[in-house]
Order: structure tokens, then sequence, then C-alpha cells
């Protein structure tokens, strides 16, 4: 693989600290921080755990045969799940790399698997089908039947209030109930859901190169139009005021404090060449990461500088950026593979 260069303006920066490759596309990265591992899943199938100090390759996992598509830690960082395109969701031991637990997903493709934020729950999504695990692989709730494919899911921050996003309706769900909780409705096809940090709102991206949102507390609802692409990027900052949303080369940022963003003019954060791939704020701090598929990852600090913090460049297009538990450490992956750790 060609020598990356990283490089940075300021006091900010981006130092890689270990290199290492998978083989084909990264669909998937996720932090482990109590367990020191990153798990890495590959389109291809196989998921690899790395050892998050020294970038050592601690157990291959034989995932899913007919590819990967998510990897997720359990709240605690002691439990690895995984979806795939064979139907799958499995359960797997950090400890040995061997798989505890199969359990089948409703659907040839399983999307989505999340985890709860308050309880060793885990949410998978396939098709039309949402349904409910523990950590003993046993379905404890199968959710009525969505009018469309499910196209991602994220529990509310310390809540067990699930979102789930479709076409034309955005529903919310609890492991105590059968039915919907609530739902919004909005003709058009959602692509990607995030909850604010807050709780205060809730996003979603589009398939019409729109960005919708509603306000929990009332339902009133807005939408933000004009991309050039389709949204699939979302990222809350940690206070629950800036909304950073990709579709498109620019990532427009959008300030929900005071009266919100309604007729206001989002930050536009402009140093990629290609449309954005990534979008992850810090969890505590102010920083925010952008991956694009020009192979640049970029740091900002939206609201308070206008440029870029530090640029990394890399010869294959960005597919994740995830912030270690303490926001010191930024993970990165590959469209061909690469999995990188630098340190700001």
């Amino acid at each position: 693989m060609p020598r990356l260069n990283p490089f940075a303006w300021g006091k900010t920066k981006l130092a890689k600290l270990w290199e290492a490759t998978i083989d084909g596309h990264v669909v998937s990265l996720a932090w482990s921080a109590p367990l020191g591992l990153i798990a890495a899943a590959s389109a291809d199938g196989p998921i690899t755990l790395f050892d998050a100090k020294t970038g050592q390759i601690r157990f291959n996992l034989l995932g899913h045969g007919f590819g990967a598509s998510c990897v997720a830690w359990s709240v605690d960082g002691q439990h690895l799940a995984s979806a795939g395109q064979d139907g799958k969701v499995r359960l797997w031991n950090p400890a040995n790399g061997q798989q505890l637990k199969e359990m089948p997903g409703g659907a040839a493709w399983v999307e989505r698997v999340a985890w709860c934020p308050t309880a060793n729950i885990l949410a998978s999504a396939a098709g039309k089908k949402l349904r409910l695990w523990n950590l003993d692989g046993a379905m404890i709730r199968a959710y009525p039947d969505h009018p469309s494919t499910i196209a991602d899911i994220q529990w509310k921050p310390n809540d067990a209030i699930l979102a789930s996003a479709a076409y034309g309706k955005l529903f919310f769900w609890s492991p105590e109930q059968q039915n919907a909780v609530r739902e919004f409705g909005w003709n058009g096809s959602m692509l990607a859901v995030a909850w604010s940090p807050n709780s205060k709102h809730i996003a979603v991206g589009g398939q019409d190169s729109t960005v919708h949102f509603w306000v929990l507390a009332t339902g009133d609802d807005l939408q933000m139009a004009g991309y050039p692409t389709k949204v699939r990027e979302l990222a809350w900052d940690p206070t629950g005021r800036y909304l950073a949303t990709g579709g498109g080369p620019v990532s427009c940022v959008w300030d929900f404090s005071g009266k919100g963003p309604a007729g206001s003019t989002p930050i536009q954060l402009d140093a990629h060449k290609d449309n954005i791939t990534c979008l992850t704020y810090q969890h505590r701090g102010a920083l925010l990461a952008s991956g694009g598929e020009d192979g640049v990852v970029a740091l900002w600090q939206p609201g308070k500088q206008q440029g870029a913090l530090a640029l990394a460049r890399h010869p294959s297009a960005i597919s994740q950026c995830v912030w270690s538990a303490d926001d010191r450490q930024l993970a990165v992956a590959t469209a061909e593979g690469g999995v990188l750790l630098y340190t700001t």
C-alpha cells in the first residue's frame, strides 16, 4: 500500500500511529475501549479484530459468507455483534474469536445491528423485519413488518427507545411493547437516522437529496433541501447544537441553538474534492472528522474555525471514521482495506 502523507495546520494535527490492511472494502468499523480492540468488517465477509494500541491482528473472524454489512460493540464494550448478506446476525467471543450465536435476521440481507445503551439488547434490521435479541441469542421481540425496507436504526441516547427509518415512515419502538409507540410520516425515502445527544431532535437523510428533522417535544418538522446527492452522512455534536450533514463534497453544519436552523444559512466546510462518505463528532469534544471519496480525512471545529484544522490524504476513498472513547485518537478505514489510527 502506498505510504500516506498526513499534514496539518496550526496546533491540531493528524499523526499516524499505525497502519494495517484487510482484504476488501471496509464497510464498518467499531471500537471497544474496555477491550482495546477495533473491529473492521470487510465487504467480502470476514471481520478482523485489531489491537487498538499496536495495530496487530488479534483475531480473524469468519464473519459472513456473502459479505458483512455491520459490526457493533455493546455499550459496555464486551460484546460484539455483526450482520451480513447471508441473512444472519452473529455474536462473537472477543477473547478467542469464536462465534457464540447465530440468529436469523428474517431476510436475505441484514442491513444493521445496534445495541441498546441501557441494556444488553441487540436490535437487527433485515428487509422489513425489526427484531430484538438477548445475549443468549434468543429473540425477545419481533415487531410488525415495516411497510418497506428498513434503511437504518438507532437507539435514543441513554434510553431504550429505538428509531427505525423506512420509506415514508419513521417509527419509534420500545422493548416492552409490540407496536410502535410513535411514528412520523414523511413522503420520501429515508436512508439514515440520527438522534441529537440531548434527545430534542431526530434527523434523517433522504434519497431525494434532503435532510429532514423533527422536534421531539412537539412533532414539528423542517426540511433542508438543495444537496447535490442523496444524504447518508449525519453527525450531531455532543451538545446537540450542531448537525453536520454530507450529501456532496461540502459538509453543511446547521445551528440548532436559539430559534434553530429555520431560515438560516449553514456553516459550509469545504476541503474535499469529491463527495463526503463519513462524518463523526468527538464524544465530548468539539472536533468533527470528515472523510471523502477523494481519500481525504479532514478535522474541523465548526463555529470556531473557518477552515480545516488538519488534513490527511489516502490513496483510496475513506469508508469509515471512528473516535476513541477519550477523543484523542481517530480510527480511519478505506475502500481498499486500509485501517489506520491517528492521534490528534
